[in-house]
């Protein structure tokens, strides 16, 4: 039961990630001018919106679950700090609180682990 309920979450927070490529790729207008506010270039919502794909599929599959859980979890606190930067829009303060909630939320993904449900690579002999 907790396997499933593990791949469950993972699908969860994963799908937070593929929307926000979806939302990136779909619509990039938005986030460039997020970014554009703090002054960076607006080009970077492609390498970020590439990143949530495959950071999302590794979440949900594998391998490295406990690894993409990680890289995730800083991601939330970091882009965080961007949210915080247009902290006059009470709506930016709440996705704040939430990219914090959902790094907790990989924290503990990245320390109990995927369970049986992910893929992983063939260990080599050796190693």
């Amino acid at each position: 039961m907790s396997d499933a309920l593990n791949l469950i979450g993972r699908i969860l927070i994963a799908l937070l990630f593929l929307g926000g490529a979806a939302q990136k790729v779909s619509d990039p207008r938005m986030v460039q001018e997020m970014i554009g506010w703090l002054g960076l270039p607006g080009w970077l919502v492609w390498p970020v919106a590439l990143f949530n794909l495959i950071a999302a599929l590794g979440l949900i599959f594998g391998p490295k679950v406990r690894a993409w859980a990680l890289i995730l979890a800083a991601y939330c606190i970091f882009t965080s700090w961007f949210h915080w930067q247009l902290r006059a829009d009470p709506w930016q303060v709440t996705i704040f609180v939430k990219n914090w909630a959902i790094a907790g939320g990989l924290l503990i993904l990245a320390a109990q682990g995927p369970g049986r449900y992910a893929l992983s690579l063939p260990r080599r002999e050796g190693r």
